[in-house]
């Protein structure tokens, strides 16, 4: 289908460089020339309701999965919403104010939720004043021409913000309403294979990860004795619920006795600089569950560096994003790699460095398992952002044997896990080159790098994607659930 595109027959130069040249009947406009922007307002963690209208926060706009907000997480009652909230429309698009890197700041969705529905603060509303599809400028405000656009007008470094005032004057392309709507149709039929493939890849990868997380938790609490293979010979009540029975001969310890923990220094913004001969800052954005990235960095002058020796990273320190520290692929948790040298802590991050009686390698199975997210699920602060504090990290009880069994488990599933994450990370590899896809084939229909109209026209109205979808149109069907097809699955993708 999508061979078959081809360019437009004339175009004109948009007088924007990311947009390069559009079709010669589009029209280049502002935001502000689209419609009305202004800032959303109100509420609290206290006004948040299970029940009533729905309410969109910033964190939504770019953690949602789904291209545009048709569900949400938070509600709140109709009195509070009429107080506090701010009302949106059917067809309002609305833009993250906030977010911790420049892809998630303005980062939008298209309000398509039926009936009454409000926002909170730090978030943006576009109310369109002309005739314009709201889905088309959903996949607009998005694409990668616009992404630049937005990210030049993103402030700040720990935290990053962007305003109405700066927002009004991103350019898009626009084509006449019939126009939008075959584009929408494309781009609707396209994105639903494309999302069901992905989901089907994410969904192996949930039950990898389940299946990595028993093995772990299995063996760091104690209900498998790995030497044996079979249960302990004597147990006893730990006291504590998440980790119920232990070992008889383990210590049931809090964390904060058996490490050393540090939060970063909080590095002023205006200080950063970009120099590769600077020292990079470790920021919560640089932490993903088991890994470290460096593809978003801020750096720190190096002839300051001595200045902040007790904030220096070191290979093999244990490192925890404090912000969001769960996200859908594990705990914000990592070991800092040789690569990962010299870095400093930046604040919002913290340092483990286990004492004598706790190996490094059992500490990170510990923060990375079951039974430390269970403990950090429900004692979250915050609602856009969930947090945790040092207090809150270092009171997590522990169950340990001594350091040589320690040893043991750790290579016990070393030669595990290993095997498990690396499906994961090729899986993860194939998920990332169909996003790139993604990116790639909207951003050259919504600023008419190909003409879509002709294909559109014989293309079915493609109703909203449903999650539980379970038929891949795209090559074959979601992962299964039960466990002799997991069984299967797992054993074809070389597990």
């Amino acid at each position: 289908m999508v061979a078959e595109l081809k360019p437009y027959p004339d175009y004109k130069d948009s007088g924007v460089e990311w947009l390069g040249t559009v079709p010669a009947h589009w029209e280049v406009r502002h935001l502000g020339r689209i419609g009305r922007l202004f800032k959303g307002g109100g509420g609290t963690k206290e006004d948040t309701r299970e029940s009533g209208v729905p309410c969109v926060r910033y964190g939504d706009l770019y953690t949602q999965h789904q291209f545009f907000i048709t569900t949400t997480r938070a509600c709140v009652t109709t009195e509070l919403a009429k107080m506090v909230y701010t009302p949106i429309r059917y067809g309002d698009v609305l833009f993250a104010g906030s977010g911790e890197t420049i892809d998630e700041i303005g980062k939008s969705a298209v309000n398509l939720i039926p009936g009454p529905a409000c926002c909170g603060g730090d978030v943006i509303i576009l109310r369109p004043s002309i005739d314009a599809d709201s889905r088309f400028l959903g996949y607009a405000m998005d694409c990668a021409a616009t992404a630049r656009q937005k990210a030049c007008i993103g402030r700040g470094f720990t935290v990053m913000h962007i305003y109405s005032s700066d927002l009004k004057y991103v350019t898009v392309a626009i084509p006449s309403l019939p126009e939008q709507a075959a584009i929408v149709r494309f781009l609707d039929h396209s994105d639903r294979r494309i999302q069901r493939y992905i989901r089907a890849k994410q969904k192996l990868i949930a039950l990898l990860e389940q299946q990595k997380q028993a093995i772990i938790h299995q063996a760091v609490t104690g209900q498998l004795d790995v030497r044996t293979g079979q249960p302990y010979a004597a147990y006893r009540d730990s006291g504590v619920k998440w980790l119920g029975k232990v070992p008889a001969h383990w210590e049931v310890l809090h964390l904060g006795r058996l490490v050393t923990l540090t939060v970063g220094f909080p590095f002023k913004s205006d200080g950063f600089t970009q120099s590769e001969n600077d020292t990079r800052l470790l920021r919560g954005v640089n932490i993903t569950p088991g890994r470290i990235r460096w593809d978003d960095v801020a750096r720190w002058p190096v002839d300051n560096v001595h200045l902040f020796s007790e904030y220096r990273l070191y290979e093999g320190d244990i490192v925890f994003g404090m912000d969001r520290p769960i996200v859908g692929d594990g705990i914000r948790v990592a070991l800092m790699g040789q690569s990962d040298v010299p870095s400093l802590l930046l604040q919002r991050v913290a340092r483990l460095r286990p004492r004598q009686r706790l190996l490094r390698d059992f500490a990170f199975l510990l923060l990375t398992g079951r039974s430390f997210s269970d403990y950090l699920a429900p004692i979250f602060t915050g609602i856009s952002v969930p947090h945790v504090s040092p207090a809150q990290i270092k009171g997590f009880r522990v169950a340990f044997p001594g350091v040589a069994e320690q040893q043991t488990i750790v290579s016990y599933l070393r030669s595990r896990v290993d095997v498990l994450r690396a499906v994961m990370e090729r899986t993860q590899d194939e998920i990332a080159l169909l996003c790139e896809y993604r990116t790639r084939l909207i951003a050259d229909v919504v600023t008419g790098k190909v003409d879509v109209r002709e294909v559109a026209a014989g293309l079915p109205e493609v109703e909203s994607v449903v999650a539980g979808d379970a038929v891949d149109e795209v090559g074959g069907a979601a992962t299964p659930s039960d466990p002799g097809e997991l069984q299967a699955e797992l054993e074809a993708a070389g597990v």
